[in-house]
């Protein structure tokens, strides 16, 4: 039986089209999304659903922000790109804001997030040969096991994930795995001189929401300065909010020594990245030695001021605060033997569900989606709850009282 063109309403056309047309590099729930508002999304067909993916955290803001698509009109009509050939007037008014925020000297925007971890990469390993003085070609960088920064060819070089790397060989070399979590693996790593970095998560998404310990985050931080190596944190998931602090390494006072950030940078709206430094690690980059031609154009610029502002101004991270401490409440409640753990810190959650049937996680979020709620497994046997940052607790309980209906159907 053909499972596409039996689904009802418009959705089968719209199926069919990316079936025949588009790459099969994604498997995604089969729903077809035409419209949204706050944490809400309705289908071709009109059927309402609670978003608990917010585009993986590009949509803290909620979905269609007026502050946020406000900007992006107006700016859309006057200019939106120039190239960094030129100025522009938007661009210096984010600088300013965006280094002001987050307390660093310089920023360099990008565009996708994997386009900032990459410059990320350059950027240290280029500090460490103009400053802490590694031989050339000698740089390493420490990642950890399980990571997730993107995949791009370097990227998925440091990947420990076979869906990630497997068949697109040869990689990148520079770079070592570590285990997430192990201060003591990370001291032994930063022995060898020529680590010019460790670039970590602070909470990993993709796998599935892993919290490290308490105090990781600052004994890794500290453990980077002993050794005079960098300490590059990226929050591209994880900031803006999402945990219930602007920084999820604010939740230990930890001050990355390059910040990565993308996602609700442009609360869901287009490719917005930035990379944030002091100027001993941002100017070793000369004019002409890396660059992006979309990278801080007036569109993006005037967006992700609309995107910082609505952050701030409505207290977007306590409320992820408060509604994440009430979800996992709720969850909880629900006591249902197929959850094997709740965690998460804010708005960015998991359950891992216990079941014989592998694909069990998968049917959950079908039955979810069946009732009104839209979320996605990841890495198997686990569901990432992560909603838009502006939920009301009245929406969390109606929320998890979908989730457990689900659960039961199971």
């Amino acid at each position: 039986m053909n499972t596409i063109a039996a689904l009802p309403g418009k959705s089968s056309y719209y199926f069919q089209l990316e079936e025949q047309y588009g790459a099969h590099n994604y498997h995604p729930l089969p729903v077809v999304l035409e419209r949204g508002s706050g944490v809400f999304l309705w289908d071709v067909d009109g059927k309402r659903y609670y978003d608990f993916l917010s585009g993986y955290s590009a949509v803290n803001q909620g979905h269609c922000h007026p502050a946020i698509t406000s900007a992006l009109i107006e700016q859309a009509r006057r200019l939106t790109l120039t190239s960094r050939a030129f100025h522009n007037d938007q661009l210096g008014k984010y600088e300013q804001l965006i280094t002001g925020l987050f307390g660093y000297d310089k920023v360099l925007p990008m565009n996708t997030g994997v386009e900032a971890v990459e410059t990320a990469i350059k950027l240290c390993r280029r500090w460490g040969y103009a400053v802490k003085g590694i031989p050339a070609d000698k740089a390493k960088l420490l990642v950890c096991d399980q990571n997730f920064h993107g995949r791009t060819g370097a990227v998925i070089s440091f990947s420990s994930d076979p869906s990630a790397y497997a068949g697109f060989g040869p990689f990148m070399t520079g770079f070592e795995i570590i285990p997430y979590n192990d201060p003591d693996a990370l001291a032994l790593a930063l022995t060898d001189k020529n680590v010019a970095g460790f670039l970590v998560e602070p909470i990993q998404g993709e796998a599935g929401v892993i919290i490290p310990d308490k105090g990781y985050l600052s004994k890794a931080k500290q453990l980077c300065a002993d050794a005079h190596a960098l300490f590059i944190a990226d929050e591209i998931q994880t900031g803006l909010g999402r945990t219930g602090k602007l920084l999820a390494c604010d939740h230990e006072a930890v001050r990355p020594d390059i910040l990565v950030l993308g996602k609700a940078l442009s609360g869901g709206t287009m490719p917005v990245s930035a990379v944030l430094a002091d100027n001993e690690i941002m100017l070793t980059i000369k004019p002409g030695e890396h660059g992006s031609t979309f990278g801080g154009n007036p569109l993006a610029c005037s967006v992700a001021i609309a995107a910082l502002n609505v952050i701030q101004e409505e207290n977007l991270a306590a409320n992820a605060d408060a509604m994440g401490k009430l979800l996992r409440m709720e969850i909880e409640k629900l006591r249902s033997p197929l959850i094997a753990a709740i965690r998460g810190k804010g708005l960015l959650n998991a359950i891992v569900i216990r079941h014989p049937d592998k694909e069990a996680a998968w049917h959950i979020c079908m039955a979810m989606k069946e009732r009104g709620l839209l979320a996605k497994p990841t890495h198997g046997d686990k569901i990432r709850l992560a909603p838009p940052l502006i939920i009301t607790e009245e929406q969390v309980i109606e929320a998890v009282s979908i989730i457990g209906e689900a659960l039961e159907s199971l």
